[in-house]
């Protein structure tokens, strides 16, 4: 008998078995999307009247060009396919695009996970992405693929049969054997999913194979899908992965997910004590460490928020203060900070305790450029 480890398996084979192991087909992490089944959302379930930026649901970016848009993580999800969770675009308002408008939703990667693809190469690799979707309005729908290091794309298109019901869908889209991703922490390839368009995205003739990005290619041919007051879409499962042939939805255990969605974003949430600090002098000043939880993918910056200092005065009574001044110097393990505020009864590298009052985020998201112009 032999032990054999399979991932985080460990598994009793008998010798004589071994060589029927296909180990070619054990593949951890296949999927590129982070929290594809939408189950993390650090800076909360809901959010109204969004602008462009990363809301709720951690690791997808809403774009915002037309309507008023409310996003929310949902439990509506695809019954019996093991998801709990889904994230919602919904116009409260009705989307009526200018020509340079659009709605969308998008998830971000870096170029280092994705050398195993062989972008720019003879060998280059299919990509197959599959998903569920649920939508109030019927018609054709577009996901794009974009190369952000050379400026190319692939725009697919998929049917929404039925309204208000969840479908799954699966799109292939072929390799491409021009344009290398950079090897580092940057933003290299975008997924996008298209839902409202001007005419400046619909005017040409769909990218439907890789070529250099543009505009007019890129929408052609797509339904309003939130056209109306109320409309919305909804969508969970979301599996970006090599080859021709989806395979069933990787789930990862929550925490795994979670570590995965904090290297982009960590949040301090409302009366938390985050970092050990001394003062400098007795003039107000004070300066520590904040390390994260996990690295980020690069110096993070600072959400909003305000700064709660305790600390022991020359009587020895414990004394707060709040402030929102900081600087810092950060990097993917945190940040170096000096806190600035008019405090009284300090003593010189006295130790101080600091935390928050409301809630901060530690942002190393990946913000690339929209569209090209």
């Amino acid at each position: 008998m032999a032990i054999t480890r399979i991932g985080n398996i460990a598994s009793t084979i008998p010798d004589d078995s071994i060589q029927n192991v296909k180990f070619s087909n054990i593949v951890n992490f296949k999927n590129i999307i982070i929290n594809g089944d939408m189950s993390i959302a650090q800076r909360g379930t809901s959010a109204s009247n969004v602008s462009t930026g990363y809301d709720t649901v951690d690791r997808f970016k809403i774009i915002r060009g037309a309507g008023t848009l409310n996003v929310s993580q949902e439990t509506d999800a695809p019954s019996g396919q093991g998801f709990a969770k889904s994230f919602k675009v919904l116009d409260a308002s009705g989307s009526s695009p200018g020509a340079s408008d659009s709605n969308r939703i998008q998830q971000i990667f870096e170029g280092q996970n994705l050398q195993y693809l062989k972008k720019g190469t003879s060998s280059a690799e299919s990509l197959t992405l599959s998903f569920w979707i649920k939508a109030k309005v019927t018609g054709t729908y577009i996901v794009e693929l974009f190369d952000a290091d050379n400026a190319r794309c692939i725009s697919k298109t998929y049917t929404v049969s039925s309204s208000e019901t969840w479908e799954k869908k699966t799109i292939t889209y072929d390799g491409d054997t021009s344009g290398t991703l950079g090897n580092d922490n940057g933003g290299s390839l975008e997924c996008t999913f298209w839902f409202t368009a001007g005419s400046n995205y619909t005017s040409g003739t769909l990218q439907t194979s890789w070529g250099s990005q543009v505009n007019a290619n890129r929408a052609v041919g797509l339904t309003n899908a939130l056209a109306s007051a109320n409309d919305y879409v909804q969508i969970t499962g979301v599996q970006l992965e090599a080859g021709t042939t989806a395979s069933d939805f990787e789930f990862l255990p929550h925490d795994v997910n979670k570590r995965r969605c904090l290297r982009y974003y960590t949040q301090v949430t409302q009366n938390h004590y985050f970092a050990g600090a001394r003062a400098n002098g007795t003039s107000g000043i004070i300066g520590g460490r904040f390390y994260t939880s996990v690295p980020l993918r690069a110096g993070p910056t600072i959400d909003a928020g305000t700064y709660q200092y305790y600390y022991g005065d020359a009587g020895g009574a414990g004394v707060s203060s709040s402030t929102t001044a900081l600087e810092y110097q950060s990097d993917d393990t945190g940040l170096t900070f000096r806190l600035n505020s008019a405090l009284s009864g300090l003593v010189d590298n006295e130790p101080v305790i600091v935390g928050t009052n409301s809630t901060i985020g530690f942002d190393s998201e990946l913000w690339l450029q929209m569209f090209i112009t």
